[in-house]
C-alpha cells in the first residue's frame, strides 16, 4: 500500500463533477455544480492545465487565449467564486499548481510558462486580498514527473534522464512526493503560510 492509498482510505463521501474550464461560462457552471453534493467547499485545488507549446514564432492568439483561460483565468474565477464564502466561514485554502517554468525557461516554455507566472502572481494577490480572514492562497511548484501533460518528453531520447540529473536528489518526482505538500497546504497547519510558492522538486530549483 502506498502513501496515496493510505491518504485516500481516509476519504469519506466523494462526488465527481465534470466540466469545461476552457470558457468563462464553463468555469461558472463547474463552480455551481461543485456546491451541489456537499455545499460550499473549504479547500480549492486548481490543478487543471493545458500545455500548448509550438515553436515560439508559431504561437497564435488562439494558443494564448486557450492557455491563459485554463491555466490562469479559470483559477482567478474560481477564487472569486469561493473565497468570499470561505472568508465568511473563517477558513479557506486556495491551492494553485504552478510550474518550474514560472521561474526559468527550458524545453520551450512559451505561453505555458507565462501562464504559470501569472498563477504565482495570482497567489500573492489572493493572499493579500484575504489576509486576516482565515483564507490562505499558495502555489505548489512541482518538479518534473511523468504526467499526461508532459507525455511527449519521454519520446525525446535522454530528456527524462537529463531532468532527473538537474535535481539534487537524483530522480524525477512521483505522485506521492507532491500529495503530502498539498495536504499540508490544505490543512490548519498551514494557517501561517500564505502568498508562497512551495517548491517540491528534489532540489531542481536550487541546483
Amino acid at each position: 500500500m502506498t502513501y496515496l492509498d493510505d491518504l485516500f482510505s481516509l476519504t469519506g463521501r466523494t462526488a465527481v463533477v465534470t466540466g469545461d474550464l476552457g470558457s468563462r461560462d464553463g468555469v461558472r457552471a463547474v463552480a455551481d455544480a461543485v456546491t451541489a453534493p456537499f455545499g460550499e467547499p473549504d479547500i480549492l485545488v486548481h490543478s487543471a492545465g493545458i500545455n500548448i507549446r509550438p515553436p515560439y514564432p508559431d504561437i497564435t492568439e488562439a494558443d494564448w487565449d486557450a492557455t491563459m483561460m485554463v491555466n490562469a483565468f479559470a483559477p482567478f474565477l474560481l477564487g472569486q467564486r469561493f473565497a468570499p464564502r470561505m472568508a465568511e466561514r473563517g477558513y479557506g485554502r486556495l491551492i494553485h499548481i504552478s510550474s518550474q517554468q514560472a521561474h526559468r525557461a527550458f524545453v520551450g516554455s512559451g505561453v505555458y510558462g507565462m501562464s504559470k507566472g501569472a498563477v504565482e502572481s495570482l497567489v500573492r494577490s489572493e493572499a493579500e486580498a484575504w489576509g486576516g480572514t482565515g483564507v490562505t492562497s499558495n502555489a505548489l511548484v512541482p518538479g518534473f514527473g511523468l504526467t499526461p501533460l508532459n507525455a511527449r518528453l519521454p519520446q525525446e531520447p535522454g530528456r527524462v534522464e537529463a531532468l532527473a540529473a538537474r535535481t539534487i536528489i537524483g530522480r524525477n518526482g512521483e505522485p506521492e512526493d507532491f500529495a503530502g505538500a498539498a495536504v499540508f497546504l490544505a490543512s490548519p497547519s498551514s494557517g501561517y503560510v500564505t502568498g508562497q510558492s512551495l517548491f517540491v522538486d528534489g532540489g531542481m530549483s536550487v541546483h
